[in-house]
């Protein structure tokens, strides 16, 4: 089973190889279930753990097992296997109080946003993400949105799926306050996911595990004019994109990266 896994991704690097990407094998990590990139930094969870990618090897960071794992201007942060949010603070991730998450995003600019485990889009000021030690409940906003997913960029705002699969967007969410600007319906294809870079690059997984790039982005259209897709011969599960990488997890739990 090994072999025909890795001959089905040395054939996927051939075919998307051959577009403007350039696919390969990440670093090796078995498992994977979610992968984040900000800041120039990554973080993955494979088997409920969080690991930290140094060079060309990953690090198990703790103990504790999370469902969502995020890195970005607002730091190092995850969600348990408990829905409680944790913030990594001098080496140890510690669990904070205040409203259970399904997942987290440390990319915007010096904010965190959240889904809570009720789909309630939920965002934490910049001051407070900030100056997070591990003691006491974190003060969340909530945005009165219900939402899959959500993910944050100081360069491009904000992108959301709401519960049937529809993405929104707005241009800024106000780190010291958390106000926002009007959301946008952004007609086209439905996504299980769009994750928007800290550089402002945004992707998005279909539900069928197809991955697209938006495009076609400028002052009136600051949420862009269309999908491209990214040809892959396997799904993937996961997106994200910092530093001219994009970084994928495969539903087969592999790790890639392209450039």
């Amino acid at each position: 089973m090994k072999a025909i896994a890795a001959f089905v991704l040395v054939l996927c690097c051939l075919i998307v190889g051959s577009t403007a990407w350039t696919c390969k094998q990440g670093p090796r990590l078995n498992r994977v279930q979610q992968i984040d990139a900000g800041s120039g930094q990554v973080v993955a969870n494979s088997g409920y753990y969080a690991y930290f990618l140094i060079g060309t090897s990953w690090y198990r960071m703790s103990t504790l097992r999370f469902r969502h794992v995020t890195v970005g201007p607002a730091g190092l942060w995850a969600v348990g296997t408990n829905y409680r949010v944790y913030k990594y603070v001098a080496g140890i991730y510690k669990q904070s109080g205040g409203p259970t998450m399904r997942s987290v995003d440390a990319g915007g600019n010096d904010l965190l946003v959240g889904i809570t485990t009720s789909w309630y889009a939920y965002c934490l000021r910049s001051t407070y993400a900030e100056a997070y030690r591990g003691r006491g409940n974190l003060r969340w906003n909530s945005l009165s949105r219900r939402m899959r997913y959500y993910s944050c960029s100081p360069r491009n705002g904000c992108w959301g799926v709401d519960l049937s699969y529809r993405v929104f967007y707005t241009q800024r969410i106000i780190p010291t306050s958390c106000g926002t600007y009007k959301w946008q319906y952004v007609r086209g294809m439905k996504m299980r996911k769009v994750e928007v870079g800290t550089d402002g690059y945004t992707f998005g997984v279909s539900l069928k595990g197809k991955v697209y790039q938006r495009l076609g982005f400028h002052p009136r259209r600051p949420f862009g004019t269309t999908w491209r897709q990214i040809p892959m011969c396997m799904p993937v599960r996961d997106v994200s994109y910092d530093l001219g990488k994009l970084w994928m997890a495969t539903t087969s739990g592999t790790v890639m990266y392209c450039i």
